[in-house]
């Protein structure tokens, strides 16, 4: 149940860092695209410090989110003894199969 919240948070977390990455001006601007001027609340310089900032904040919570899920689903794996009077029994043995004789081809003869 935990794991599965934190996936989903994970999911998140990584939406949000690709929107916010695909919201960067491009440097190249080779196709004349990711500038734009225009006024808006923010000047293009605040903008830019708060996209960085918001990418380095989002890459840490992914890291760490990606290593505490390794950590709990490495935890969760492991193998647990579910009937502990089974399992301090050895194995028997498997009986061999009964030995059947090969169906003869046409054509060859039988060595018997």
């Amino acid at each position: 149940m935990l794991i599965t919240f934190l996936l989903v948070v994970h999911g998140l977390i990584t939406l949000a860092l690709v929107g916010v990455i695909l919201l960067q001006r491009s440097e190249g601007g080779a196709l004349g695209i990711g500038g734009g001027g225009g006024g808006g609340l923010m000047t293009a310089r605040g903008a830019a410090n708060l996209l960085t900032r918001s990418t380095t904040i989002l890459a840490s919570l992914f890291i760490a989110m990606s290593i505490l899920l390794a950590v709990l689903s490495a935890g969760a794996n492991k193998q647990r003894v579910i009937d502990p009077g089974v399992a301090g029994k050895p194995a028997a043995p498997a009986s061999a199969p009964a030995s059947t004789p090969a169906p003869a081809l046409p054509g060859v003869p039988v060595a018997r």
